[in-house]
């Protein structure tokens, strides 16, 4: 029989802990899974899930299984913060408000929430009565970054699961195990994919994905000769790339709406057009981010050049590229550079016009790398 737990990569003592739970059927109300990104808490939380909605506990066959597999089945939740601080309470009343609500397709219902750590105050006290007594068909399971970033009033209601931070070296090894490439690619993988192993292994098996990363990088290293009205064509042609990918999430929602009117009532299917939306929100995000993380990733494998250290290079395949613009530039213009890719990324997390964003990158990083030298 498939194991859903065995998805959960590079965290054994978490993999024998859920495992454990459910086949001695201890499965708990509200779990809090804490850990850095890239340590698979997503992975393991759609496992459990996966293990809650299936009645046998994750066969791995059946349709509850498969829908969960591929994150679309209709009586799993998933929440990210939508607001410019964090979760808005009206996020969390309407998970109050559904919680009572019959399950779609299943006998149970879960609820993933991402990001606990950005759960203020005035939001978290909207929501502890649901996490504190959810109906007994409900499974909360939260996501945080550390202990001490989440609510103690939170913390207090969950059962808490740590998750290591996986080694560098360990991480490429569990990506190139998994999928054959090499572990330049694995490394590559991982760094645009903000260091998740399970996220990576799905990026170096999609060639189009490593042609997107190949046109950041060659736009990066054409900033230096770059008029504003290049710049502006880099950005939407970089932005199109980026978000290829949605047109077939979008066509596998079509079919799995058209698959569930089938069965589904009125309310159900609004719930499931809902979550289709939100699920499309968070993937967008997810090749938004994909983006900065390729930017990042040059701009430090720069740093490490001009600090004398070319030895820590990442993208070794286009180190002469890189060792040509940290050749024009200085250390605190590379730090600025990414400074402001951060802040672009923490701008496309708060909903701010993707275009916007790519447009301000793009000539934030020319003036702070290249400044007069620039054609603009």
């Amino acid at each position: 029989m498939p194991d859903p737990f065995d998805h959960i990569l590079g965290q054994p003592k978490v993999r024998a802990f859920l495992r454990g739970a459910v086949k001695a059927g201890r499965v708990g109300h509200a779990y809090l899974f804490t850990g850095m990104a890239g340590s698979n808490k997503t992975q393991a939380a759609y496992a459990l899930a996966q293990s809650v909605v299936c009645k046998e506990h994750g066969c791995g066959d059946c349709d509850d299984c498969k829908r969960a597999m591929r994150r679309k089945h209709p009586d799993i939740h998933y929440l990210a913060p939508e607001g410019a601080g964090g979760y808005l309470i009206e996020q969390m009343r309407e998970v109050m408000n559904d919680v009572d609500l019959a399950p779609i397709q299943s006998h149970a219902k879960v609820y993933i929430i991402d990001r606990v750590d950005l759960l203020g105050i005035q939001a978290a006290n909207a929501f502890l009565k649901t996490l504190e007594e959810p109906p007994e068909n409900v499974v909360m399971i939260l996501l945080g970054r550390t202990r001490a970033s989440v609510l103690p009033t939170i913390v207090s209601r969950c059962q808490v699961v740590p998750f290591r931070t996986i080694p560098t070296t360990e991480a490429r090894g569990i990506v190139v195990q998994n999928t054959g490439c090499t572990p330049l690619q694995a490394a590559v993988g991982i760094q645009a994919c903000g260091g998740s192993t399970g996220k990576a292994i799905e990026f170096v098996k999609n060639l189009e994905r490593f042609e997107f990363r190949a046109r950041v990088i060659e736009v990066l290293q054409l900033l230096e000769h770059a008029d504003d009205m290049d710049i502006l064509e880099y950005a939407q042609e970089l932005l199109e790339k980026a978000q290829a990918p949605l047109d077939l999430v979008r066509k596998l929602q079509d079919d799995e709406l058209a698959e569930s009117a089938e069965f589904a009532s009125a309310s159900a299917l609004r719930q499931i057009e809902q979550r289709n939306k939100r699920a499309l929100s968070a993937k967008s995000t997810e090749m938004l981010t994909q983006l900065t993380n390729i930017v990042r990733s040059w701009l430090r494998d720069v740093l490490m050049v001009c600090s004398g250290a070319p030895h820590l290079v990442i993208n070794e395949d286009v180190a002469a590229g890189v060792r040509e613009a940290a050749a024009h530039v200085q250390i605190p213009h590379v730090v600025a550079a990414l400074s402001q890719t951060d802040e672009a990324e923490t701008a496309i997390r708060y909903n701010v016009s993707p275009e916007t964003c790519v447009d301000v990158l793009l000539f934030e990083i020319r003036e702070e790398l290249y400044g007069s030298h620039s054609a603009g």
